[in-house]
């Protein structure tokens, strides 16, 4: 008995949400555009000062400061060996350095390699990178010298540079990456400005 009235008030239920179902509509086009009036704007004032990092690529947006690789090496050994390895070769987390192979080659390899020299097609992407997301365990927290000598430091390890070279908001938009020319423009993306 006891199960018998189990499966009729399941199927009594059952049968209530179907229904109620059948009574929704769909919203109208006034409501579906509407906002969900969440959070209120802000002014320009209020934006945390992270949201000024944007660099572009022409160097616009970089801050002052400077570094060469020598101090890089440095910074390389107390932030980023653990988890790039020694010399940017890999480790827990991907290498960062190594040979720039030829776009053909590259292009070809089964797997191939995401590294400073090879990936990045500008050397402002690099150091905006690093600026944002490194180290893993604490972002942001590098100051602008510290951001620009281990720029300076990948970049020489890669031979982009030479090794004596200072990176600062004048020399950084200068270099010209190995495989600058690599990327491939997205015809369905219209480009900048049209």
């Amino acid at each position: 008995m006891c199960k018998r009235l189990l499966i009729v008030g399941c199927v009594a239920l059952l049968a209530t949400a179907c229904a109620s179902q059948n009574k929704l509509q769909a919203p109208s086009p006034a409501l579906v555009l509407q906002s969900p009036a969440l959070g209120q704007p802000m002014n320009v004032a209020q934006l945390p000062a992270w949201t000024a990092y944007t660099v572009f690529a022409d160097g616009t947006g970089l801050p002052q400061g400077h570094g060469t690789a020598a101090q890089g090496a440095q910074v390389y050994a107390n932030q980023c060996v653990q988890c790039h390895g020694a010399a940017g070769r890999g480790g827990v987390a991907g290498a960062v350095a190594g040979p720039v192979l030829p776009r053909a080659e590259w292009i070809k390899s089964a797997r191939p390699a995401h590294t400073t020299g090879q990936y990045w097609p500008y050397a402002t992407t690099v150091f905006d990178y690093i600026r944002r997301a490194m180290p893993a365990n604490a972002p942001g927290t590098l100051s602008n010298n510290e951001v620009y000598a281990l720029t300076a430091y990948l970049l020489a390890e890669q031979g982009v540079i030479r090794s004596d070279q200072e990176m600062n908001p004048q020399t950084l938009p200068a270099v010209n990456m190995p495989n600058r020319d690599g990327f491939v423009r997205n015809p369905q993306v219209p480009a900048a400005g049209h």
